[in-house]
C-alpha cells in the first residue's frame, strides 16, 4: 500500500535505523494511519516522530490472547499515525519514548499501573494511578483481575508519595490538597518556593479511580456510549461523539448528515457553556465577582434550554451511536437562533467590560506565561495552545462532519499568559454562535429511517478523534467478534495539560496559582480513568 507523502520521511527516517520492515494499513483505524514495528524500533520511531516535529497525542495498551499490544499516537500536521507493537514476557517490556517525548511519562506511568506493561529508561516509576487501593504486583486491567478489585475495607492513605524536591537556603514546600476547601475534585499540589516566588509545582492525581477501563470491557456498543459520557462530566458530549466515531469506523457505517450536524450543534453548545464557566471562574479567582455574576447567569439560562430541547443540562446521553434521536423542529430552530442573539448581544457587552478593567489586567497579563515553545514540547491542545501562538484545532486540521462543511478557523493568540486563554474562550464563544447559526440555516432533514447500528460479524478497532472545548479527545475502541467491548481508551487532553500548569506557574507567586490553575482548567476525572 502507497504511503501518503507526510509519512514517506518518517517511514525513511525510520528505514535507516530499523532491519525489519513496518507494516503500514492507511484504513484500519482511520482516520489515522496504522504502521506495525518491532519491540526493536518502538524508541526508535519516537525518536523518529520527535525529530521530524511530530507531536504526542496518546499511549495506550490492551492485553491480548499471547501477550500485550501497545499503540502509540502522534500527529503531525493535522495527519495522525499510530504505531502498533507485539510484546510478550512476564512482565511485557518496553523501551520508554520518554526520552523524546517527556510529556508521555504519565501516561506510561498509567500503564504500569493497570497492566504492568515496563517501560525501561523511564526515569519517573513512582505509582500514578494506584494510590494503594490495590496490592503490589495487581493489574486491574488484566483478565484475571475482578472488577470490583479486592479491596481492603479500608484503603491505606498514600502518605509516601515521594514529591520531588529542591534544597536550598530559604526554600520551603507548600502541600496543597487533596482535600480541597471548593468543590474542586481531589488533587495534591506539593509547591517548592522561596518567600512568595514558586521554583517549582508537581501535581498528583488519580485519588478517585473510577475504572472506566475496566468496566468498559464486555459492554455493548450502547452501554459503552452512557459510560463514555462519564469520562469526565463537562465533556460528555465530545466523549462520547469520539466514541460514536470510533465505532462507526470500525463497523464502518457511517452516520448521517444530519446526525454529525446534531453532534456538533451539541458539542459547540458545551464549548460556550464551558467557557462562560471559565471566564467567570478565572476572573473571580483575582476578587472580580462581578463577572462571575453575570457568566454564571449566562451560563444557566444556556444550560435551561438544553433541559428544555435536549432532555438534559450538560446534555449527557444525548449523543447515540449510528443516529440522531433528537428533531429539532422549526420552533426549536428558532428558539436557539433568538439564544444566539441574546447571548452575542450580552456577552458583547460583558467582555468588552472586561477587557478594559485596570485591577483584571493587573492580574492577569504577564501571568502564568506559556511560551510557543512549551506548548509545543507539552503537547498541548486547544485554548491553551491557542493562547501561545499555535493554532491546531481537529475541526480544521482533520475536519469532520459537519466541520468539513461548515470549516472553523482557529483562534490564535500569541500573549501566552492567562489573560491570552481568557480571551481565547471569549472569541470562541462568539465564534461557535455564528457556527451554530450558519449550521442551523443548512440542517439536513431528519431521517426518521435511522436505526442503530448494526454489529459487524468480526473484531474491530477504531479511532475518534473530535476537538473538544478543551482540545483534542482521542477514544479507541476494540470490538470483538460479537460486538462487545474488548478494548476502551479515552484521552483527555488534560494529560498535556497538567504538565502546562507545572510549567506556566514557574516565576510566579503563589498567591497567582488558583487564576493560572483555572486559566489551564484540567480535568482531574479526564485522568483519572
Amino acid at each position: 500500500m502507497t504511503c501518503p507523502d507526510w509519512l514517506t520521511g518518517f517511514l525513511n527516517l525510520l528505514g535507516a535505523y530499523s532491519e525489519a520492515a513496518p507494516e503500514y494499513s492507511a484504513t484500519e483505524l482511520a482516520p489515522a494511519h496504522l504502521l506495525r514495528i518491532g519491540n526493536d524500533s518502538w524508541a526508535r520511531a519516537a525518536d523518529t516522530a520527535a525529530r521530524l516535529g511530530y507531536r504526542h497525542a496518546g499511549i495506550w495498551s490492551e492485553q491480548t490472547e499471547d501477550g500485550f499490544l501497545t499503540f502509540g499516537c502522534f500527529e503531525h500536521d493535522g495527519h495522525y499515525l499510530i504505531l502498533e507493537t507485539e510484546s510478550q514476557g512476564s512482565p511485557p517490556t518496553l523501551p520508554s519514548q520518554t526520552p523524546f517525548f517527556p510529556v508521555a511519562a504519565r501516561q506510561e506511568r498509567h500503564l504500569q499501573d493497570m497492566l504492568g506493561v515496563r517501560f525501561s529508561q523511564l526515569d519517573d516509576s513512582r505509582r500514578w494511578t494506584r494510590h494503594l487501593a490495590w496490592r503490589s504486583g495487581e493489574y486491574p486491567l488484566k483478565r484475571e483481575f475482578p472488577v470490583q478489585g479486592t479491596p481492603a475495607r479500608i484503603t491505606p492513605p498514600d502518605g509516601e508519595y515521594e514529591f520531588q524536591r529542591i534544597n536550598g537556603a530559604g526554600v520551603y514546600e507548600i502541600p496543597v490538597g487533596p482535600v480541597h476547601a471548593g468543590i474542586i475534585e481531589p488533587g495534591h499540589f506539593r509547591f517548592n518556593a522561596v518567600g512568595e516566588d514558586i521554583l517549582s509545582l508537581e501535581a498528583h492525581l488519580g485519588y478517585v479511580h473510577k475504572g472506566i477501563e475496566k468496566i468498559a470491557i464486555g459492554k455493548s456498543v450502547e452501554e459503552l456510549i452512557q459510560l463514555a459520557g462519564r469520562v469526565s462530566g463537562d465533556s460528555t458530549v465530545s466523549f462520547t461523539w469520539a466514541t460514536c466515531q470510533a465505532v462507526e469506523r470500525a463497523w464502518q457505517q457511517p452516520a448521517s448528515r444530519y446526525t454529525e450536524q446534531i453532534r456538533g450543534l451539541l458539542a459547540e453548545r458545551e464549548r460556550i457553556a464551558n467557557h462562560l464557566g471559565d471566564i467567570g471562574a478565572i476572573c473571580n479567582d483575582v476578587g472580580f465577582a462581578f463577572a462571575q455574576v453575570h457568566c454564571t447567569r449566562l451560563k444557566e439560562d444556556w444550560l435551561r434550554r438544553n433541559q428544555e430541547l435536549f432532555g438534559h443540562r450538560l446534555l449527557m446521553d444525548c449523543v447515540s451511536p449510528g443516529f440522531a434521536p433528537q428533531r429539532l423542529d422549526r420552533q426549536a430552530r428558532k428558539h436557539l437562533q433568538q439564544d444566539h442573539a441574546l447571548l452575542r448581544r450580552e456577552t458583547g457587552k460583558l467582555f468588552d467590560l472586561l477587557l478594559d478593567q485596570p485591577s483584571l489586567e493587573d492580574r492577569l497579563l504577564n501571568t502564568g506565561y506559556l511560551s510557543p515553545d512549551s506548548v509545543i514540547r507539552l503537547g498541548c491542545t486547544g485554548y491553551t495552545s491557542k493562547a501561545s501562538g499555535q493554532g491546531f484545532d481537529v475541526r480544521s486540521a482533520n475536519p469532520y462532519l459537519p466541520y468539513s462543511e461548515i470549516p472553523v478557523e482557529p483562534v490564535v493568540l500569541q500573549a501566552g499568559d492567562v489573560a491570552a486563554r481568557m480571551q481565547v474562550r471569549m472569541l470562541e464563544i462568539a465564534q461557535s454562535l455564528d457556527w451554530m447559526d450558519t449550521l442551523l440555516d443548512n440542517l439536513a432533514p431528519h431521517d426518521s429511517t435511522c436505526s442503530m447500528l448494526k454489529p459487524a460479524d468480526c473484531a474491530a478497532n477504531g479511532v475518534g478523534i473530535v476537538e473538544g472545548w478543551r482540545g483534542e479527545i482521542l477514544c479507541y475502541v476494540a470490538l470483538g467478534e460479537t460486538g462487545r467491548v474488548r478494548r476502551f481508551f479515552p484521552r483527555d487532553p488534560s494529560w498535556y495539560l497538567w504538565p502546562a500548569l507545572e510549567c506556566c506557574v514557574m516565576g510566579n507567586i503563589v498567591p497567582d496559582f488558583p487564576v493560572c490553575n483555572k486559566s489551564i482548567n484540567g480535568s482531574y476525572s479526564g485522568v483519572d480513568l
